[in-house]
């Protein structure tokens, strides 16, 4: 009997496993088949729309594939970035510009998130192309964090998404400045809304709504500190700025709220794009392009 109940139980497990298997494909599937219905949309086929280049490397959503158009568009100068809200490494707006001989600084609050990273980006982080730091960041702490290791004035990229206080940190920030702004906005709040939380050094993401900035709000805000927003992401987390003086007739105009808005669609964040990211992966490749 006991034989049988644990014949059964594996049987069991084995089933629910294929279950889940089968689950994951399909979900991934009519994940694919709506980011390919939302591209074809009429809107996305301007010549200078963004949208048409998203693609997935190792960002959450469709990042990466814009962040290279962006660059193509406009070229590149020291090719650094900051990035601060970065997790454990292995999904993030930056990481496959390593592969592209970019260089620059990670900051996130995590310290297993930081060890993670620091154990496995060893090869490169003694090479000096990748800086970590660990810190909780505010709007007194981020230039000290930020200046520590980043020595030059302009920089290409920063990439923020801390999930609450981004635009406070955000306008804090004066020991640099980027060409190209990428920062998470509240989709929750469609133009003309101007919806900003108010600061909270101590402020933890729990979830809910109050988190970011509006899109409206942003692009109002940011065009007084000289910049333009150029497009944002299907999944309407991300929203892109470049500088007023870059961005001559590149990137689709207006370049407002209104034009570029993408509704929250959260529910394409995570697809596969290919099978899962490893540490192993990095650590060879990396490697290979730091010497």
């Amino acid at each position: 009997m006991l034989t049988e109940l644990k014949r059964f139980a594996r049987h069991l497990a084995v089933s629910l496993g294929d279950m889940t298997a089968n689950a994951d494909r399909t979900h991934q599937l009519s994940v694919r088949a709506e980011i390919d219905r939302l591209r074809a949309d009429i809107r996305y086929r301007e010549p200078k729309s963004l949208m048409p280049f998203g693609g997935k490397i190792y960002s959450q959503n469709d990042e990466d594939g814009i962040i290279r158009e962006i660059f193509r568009r406009i070229g590149t100068t020291n090719k650094t970035f900051v990035e601060f809200g970065i997790g454990n490494g292995l999904e993030n707006n930056t990481l496959a510009l390593l592969f592209d001989d970019w260089q620059g600084l990670w900051i996130d609050a995590s310290s297993t998130a930081i060890a993670n990273i620091r154990n496995h980006f060893s090869p490169i982080i003694k090479s000096g192309k990748l800086k970590v730091t660990e810190s909780f960041i505010t709007r007194s702490n981020i230039n000290d964090l930020i200046s520590s290791d980043i020595t030059q004035s302009e920089i290409d990229l920063l990439s923020v998404d801390i999930d609450g206080n981004d635009y406070h940190v955000l306008q804090a920030i004066s020991c640099i400045s980027p060409r190209v702004i990428m920062i998470e906005y509240n989709a929750k709040f469609a133009p003309p809304v101007l919806f900003c939380m108010d600061y909270a050094a101590e402020h933890t993401w729990v979830g809910d709504d109050c988190f970011g900035a509006s899109l409206k709000f942003l692009e109002v805000n940011l065009h007084k500190m000289g910049y333009c927003l150029v497009g944002c992401n299907l999944s309407g987390a991300n929203a892109f700025f470049i500088r007023r003086e870059l961005v001559a007739d590149k990137f689709l105009a207006p370049f407002t709220a209104e034009n570029h808005f993408e509704p929250a669609r959260y529910y394409l964040s995570g697809y596969a794009s290919g099978h899962p990211p490893s540490y192993q992966t990095l650590a060879k490749s990396l490697t290979m392009r730091s010497t």
